[in-house]
């Protein structure tokens, strides 16, 4: 079964001008409508670094959450954000971007691979006594552009110091677009083979050239969790300031369509968040 989270807060941190709180709550609900598995609708982390995103805790005040299984996703950067989110009962699952590229993750998070690691530790700590599920993006698996260390053997070596901490869900994120068909085949493989019994998935961002060798790739590899975004937008802007966008529903869903699997989207609620979309992403 492909289970899929839809991504809009990663498709708007990049937006530099501020988006309306009543258009993202909006947006929000008709996603929660289409039938996703889970919905990284925001993040608790610095407004500073991420102002497009303040409003997180009001927009989620606001979602009509009385008719849908899409279970909430939201990220957070440091113990301050885990200790705020995790407050809400209606998040199901703290994201944290855990980078192998020192540089990377003192960009994202200003803090070095270490400091993180034991912020990691106080994390899975405040996910057990809240009742939410940690979840870890290893973040640059497929390469950084900055020349700090990178190896299939990093990658492994981190998934498994992660997994011995009690870590259940993982990402293999591709931050900048430099992941290859040859790169997602080989690492998913191997994770897989070393951690079958984890839930690991795929965040890749792509060119549109070169999307869909991406997740025919991760899906011939035995991948069945994609994190998408409407449009093809979004990008970290931590890591670059040339985005590069996320990997398009649209592009996986006529993938999957091509395989006649039914993604159970609801067509018509994700044909009105798509005519809506709009009104969010035509900014500057």
């Amino acid at each position: 079964m492909i289970k899929i989270t839809e991504c809009p807060r990663d498709a708007m941190q990049g937006i530099k001008e501020f988006i309306p709180t009543s258009c993202k709550v909006t947006y929000l609900d008709l996603l929660l409508k289409a039938g996703f598995d889970r919905l990284d609708f925001g993040s608790f982390v610095s407004a500073k670094a991420i102002p497009q995103l303040k409003d997180t805790a009001t927009v989620l005040s606001q979602l009509n959450l009385s008719n849908t299984s899409t279970q909430l996703l939201a990220i957070i950067a440091n113990i301050r954000g885990a200790q705020e989110a995790s407050a809400y009962a209606e998040i199901t699952f703290l994201g944290f971007p855990f980078s192998i590229s020192e540089t990377f993750q003192q960009r994202n998070t200003n803090a070095g691979i270490q400091q993180s690691i034991v912020n990691i530790d106080h994390i899975l700590t405040i996910c057990s006594e809240s009742g939410k599920e940690p979840l870890i993006y290893l973040s640059m698996a497929f390469g950084n552009p900055y020349g700090d260390p990178w190896s299939p053997e990093i990658v492994s070596s981190y998934a498994n110091l992660l997994v011995k901490k009690g870590v259940k869900h993982l990402m293999l994120a591709d931050t900048t677009g430099v992941s290859t068909p040859a790169t997602i085949k080989m690492l998913y493989q191997n994770l897989t083979k070393d951690f079958p019994y984890i839930d690991l998935g795929v965040h890749l961002h792509s060119t549109p050239e070169s999307m869909l060798e991406k997740i025919q790739a991760a899906y011939e590899s035995g991948c069945r969790r994609f994190d998408t975004a409407l449009g093809g937008y979004g990008g970290c802007p931590m890591a670059s300031d040339k985005l590069t966008g996320n990997i398009a529903t649209e592009a996986l869903l006529s993938f999957l369509q091509t395989k006649n699997i039914d993604s159970k989207i609801d067509q018509e609620a994700l044909q009105q968040a798509q005519y809506y979309s709009n009104q969010i992403f035509n900014r500057n």
